[in-house]
């Protein structure tokens, strides 16, 4: 009874990063401006572009997950396509680690066990340096590679140049989070960082543990100047993202105060025309088309490291 109701609880609970809208990338390759992928040998003049990569959210901590990404998850990053920074367009990569498994597995998040072994975390990080391995090989200057992600595919980007700061030009994270509604479970706003983050250690004290290390990890090996962004309505690390301003080097943009940007109320568009969504949370802030506010700012810290 007991082991089955800790299935229900992985199999149901919206422990992290959910996918929306039922329009789901399954594929890895280089994205079109009409969300179509297309392989990395179609791909000419690569010494020209400038790559984008692209590590998208996670819907549980440790395990194997169904989907990659989506349409509208990837809107705003497709946005950039075809942009001209010095002579050079950028290309979007979609690097799919949606089969990739930690060593614990999907089921430790409701474990006390320590973690042992390399995480799911550990594994996209050297999934992403085989990535620019490969393109440095097919011709691609180490200088126009960028690796970029949300949520959990923010916190791999933060933790990919904290461990090979050389290997790529610059990185942005958009709501760097893995380790569940941090912010909102442990009512932050009310009771504040160090009370909230305590309690989480007391109910889950194998993933706070991971957790402290690996942001421990970002907070002393961090030099690459990284572009962050993070919103203080994101449920899951939005009021605990503070220690982000005290890394050297470290641009951190805090969104707004409520689900606007520049005034403009904010939706999330789906794969057809018709399709609208309002923004529930600011977890999903990049994911608006009002976020394309940002775009000249992030293309200004792309030519800034190339």
């Amino acid at each position: 009874m007991k082991k089955f109701f800790y299935t229900l609880i992985i199999l149901f609970s919206a422990t992290l990063f959910s996918f929306a809208d039922n329009h789901s990338i399954r594929k890895e390759g280089f994205f079109s401006k009409d969300f179509k992928i297309i392989s990395l040998s179609e791909i000419k003049n690569l010494q020209n572009k400038i790559i984008l990569i692209n590590n998208h959210g996670q819907n549980n901590l440790d395990g194997k997950q169904k989907d990659c990404t989506t349409i509208d998850q990837v809107r705003n990053r497709v946005s950039l396509i075809d942009k001209e920074i010095k002579g050079k367009k950028i290309m979007l990569y979609n690097l799919c680690a949606h089969k990739i498994e930690g060593d614990m597995g999907k089921a430790w998040w409701i474990s006390k066990k320590p973690y042992e072994g390399k995480s799911k975390l550990d594994k996209r990080v050297e999934q992403n340096l085989k990535l620019v391995e490969k393109l440095v090989s097919l011709g691609v200057p180490r200088k126009q590679i960028f690796v970029t992600g949300h949520s959990c595919g923010g916190l791999t980007t933060l933790l990919f140049f904290s461990r090979y700061p050389e290997k790529a030009a610059g990185g942005i994270a958009y709501m760097q989070a893995c380790f569940g509604k941090l912010s909102k479970k442990y009512k932050v706003k009310k009771v504040g960082i160090e009370v909230a983050l305590t309690k989480f250690k007391t109910k889950k004290p194998a993933q706070a543990e991971l957790r402290e290390k690996l942001y421990n990890e970002i907070s002393n090996k961090l030099k690459v100047p990284v572009l962050a962004f993070t919103h203080p309505k994101d449920p899951f690390e939005g009021l605990t993202s503070d220690w982000l301003d005290n890394i050297e080097g470290m641009k951190r943009i805090v969104i707004s105060e409520d689900l606007t940007i520049n005034g403009k109320k904010c939706y999330k568009l789906g794969k057809l025309k018709t399709d609208k969504f309002k923004v529930k949370d600011g977890h999903s802030m990049d994911q608006a088309t009002c976020f394309q506010y940002y775009n000249p700012l992030i293309l200004k810290y792309i030519e800034s490291r190339i």
